[in-house]
């Protein structure tokens, strides 16, 4: 089996081929014409490969760029390209085992999925709510899910060899960093998510996936909107919210225990961050979540998300221009 590494460079080459076939049919096209009108001494027929307008031609993305740097940015454009379809797979919009759209229904199920795609090598989630946050916390969480795509897409034994690979071409220490960055120690900074703002770009502003996040982003839960049922953030509450604040009060506890042993400055630190980031959570449910839970909010599709996404603001990671409806 190919590593991912081979299957990227194998691809880059096809576009190279396509883009210079394109350029070449441009030319002849341009030759023709002017042969038709008499101009071949007055009109150049020349097309620099940089003005072939495919997609994937990296002279055409990159045109200020050397070929070496072309390639570098090629291999980050494609594991991006990548992780979004993944992602598509984790929520059942695709599927590894049948091209095209799988789950683009409103209140699409689990159900639905298999009933389409019958012994899935890839699981979609179950729940629809898979949660972005600092650290392993959860079994489902977003990079564990991401793991075991590798594993069942390019195969176990190139697994660690295609996870390098992916974390050198998005330029990240661990891949937990394209997803979610960590806030710093004091807690007040917002963290950030380079997944979630190629997603937001990538939809012009109307992403099919949404976040559910807390004012500085310690809590984030992503859920597909073609999923969505008014059940879904009693989900997020009571599955993750809830879970995420248990398991940090129990870290909190033991930060406090080291400190008052006098074990290190870094014990103290941790447990002044945790304060932080429970005091967050507990105002994002109290005022935001489980408020929002109570309401129950049933969407239409087909009023689109710049109707939608105003109801659950300011439960949602903020994108401008969505805070509320025309």
């Amino acid at each position: 089996m190919k590593t991912l590494e081979q299957t990227v460079a194998q691809h880059r080459e096809e576009w190279a081929a396509r883009s210079h076939a394109q350029q070449q049919l441009e030319i002849e096209n341009n030759e023709a014409v002017a042969k038709l009108y008499g101009l071949e001494d007055e009109v150049g027929s020349h097309v620099p490969l940089e003005r072939v307008s495919l997609t994937n031609n990296s002279a055409f993305r990159w045109p200020n760029k050397t070929p070496e740097e072309r390639d570098v940015q090629f291999a980050e454009s494609a594991v991006v390209d990548l992780i979004s379809y993944a992602v598509g797979c984790m929520f059942g919009r695709y599927s590894l085992d049948k091209p095209g759209l799988i789950l683009a229904d409103q209140s699409s199920t689990l159900q639905d999925y298999l009933t389409n795609v019958q012994s899935p090598t890839f699981m979609p989630d179950a729940d629809n709510v898979i949660p972005f946050v600092d650290d392993g916390w959860f079994e489902d969480d977003i990079v564990e899910r991401f793991r075991q795509f590798l594993r069942v897409a390019f195969g176990v034994e190139c697994f660690e060899e295609n996870l390098r690979f992916v974390e050198e071409s998005l330029g990240v220490k661990t891949i937990r960093d394209y997803f979610i960055m960590k806030s710093n120690p004091s807690g007040r900074s917002i963290s950030r998510s380079k997944f979630y703002d190629d997603h937001v770009q990538r939809y012009k502003k109307r992403p099919i996936y949404w976040m559910f996040s807390s004012p500085k982003g310690s809590f984030n839960a992503l859920i597909y909107l073609h999923r969505y049922t008014p059940a879904t953030v009693s989900t997020v509450l009571n599955e993750y919210l809830r879970e995420y604040r248990a398991k940090l009060e129990v870290g909190l506890q033991r930060a406090e225990e080291a400190a008052a042993g006098g074990a290190s400055a870094q014990d103290q630190n941790e447990a002044d961050r945790l304060r932080a980031v429970l005091a967050e959570l507990r105002d994002y449910e109290h005022d935001v979540l489980y408020p929002l839970d109570i309401q129950k909010v049933e969407i239409n599709l087909d009023d689109g998300v710049k109707v939608n996404y105003p109801n659950f603001y300011p439960a949602l990671r903020p994108i401008k221009g969505l805070e509320a409806s025309e």
